[in-house]
């Protein structure tokens, strides 16, 4: 079972850090896949996407992460402690990457067990401009519906590592909340974004489809700026049957 889902976030991880593509280079961006309840793995800080092997990621606890969460008074130390408590493996000296926390409040929800965490250069030219939320508030055409669902979540920017993660954690409560569905996107406002599903082809469809559709958002908003889509229009697209095995067959 861990050799068949590292093998698969081997995969994954090498297709967002393809330098061809230009999702993330350097040590940018990290990934994540949920080994079972309470573990899962996560790259480890300082490696690349574009080559990373098995042995660039790191098995970590689920619920020694999430309990700093709740602890509001926790501080630098408390987190680099977090991050060493939770290593799974006896001996590992390697460590997480310090978007763990982020990826340790997906992977609580059972319906994702891969996210990976990008930073797509035209999806973050949107994010870091004056128009960030503007830009993620819509849908472009039908096929953005089908693969990322009829709405995103939003995240204003804040401190990445614990301070993000419970900024995330809150929005997707919310959105929840009052859509009844989980996102399968959150754009971070002079950050990046983050993909969520059941599967690396899930993973890899959103974000594909996001620095898609940033790219024609970028040349809409040079002849005057977006028509998205009626909210009609939308629902329409995300609830109809034909739609939603198109949607399944290229998710899964």
């Amino acid at each position: 079972m861990r050799a068949d889902v590292l093998q698969q976030l081997v995969a994954m991880s090498r297709y967002l850090g393809d330098p061809a593509r230009a999702y993330a280079i350097l040590g940018e961006g990290n990934t994540s896949a949920r080994i079972d309840d309470d573990t899962f793995y996560v790259k480890a800080s300082g490696t690349v996407l574009s080559d990373i092997g098995a042995d660039g990621f790191v098995a970590v606890s689920l619920g020694k992460l999430t309990d700093i969460l709740e602890d509001e008074s926790a501080g630098d130390a408390d987190v680099t402690e977090a991050l060493e408590t939770a290593l799974v493996d006896p001996g590992e000296r390697r460590r997480p990457s310090v978007e763990t926390f982020l990826h340790a409040v997906l992977l609580r929800r059972r319906e994702y067990a891969f996210v990976g965490h990008t930073h797509p250069t035209y999806t973050n030219t949107l994010l870091c401009s004056a128009k960030a939320e503007h830009a993620f508030a819509g849908r472009t055409c039908p096929d953005h519906i089908v693969v990322m669902g009829h709405k995103s979540v939003f995240v204003p920017y804040v401190d990445p590592g614990l301070v993000l993660a419970r900024e995330v954690k809150s929005r997707i409560e919310r959105f929840v909340a009052e859509e009844g569905v989980l996102p399968r996107a959150v754009m971070m406002q002079n950050h990046g974004m983050l993909a969520m599903g059941s599967s690396p082809k899930a993973v890899c469809g959103i974000t594909d489809m996001a620095e898609k559709t940033s790219q024609m958002l970028v040349g809409a908003y040079s002849v005057g700026g977006p028509r998205f889509m009626a909210a009609e229009d939308v629902e329409r697209i995300f609830t109809r049957p034909d739609e939603k095995y198109r949607e399944k067959t290229i998710s899964t």
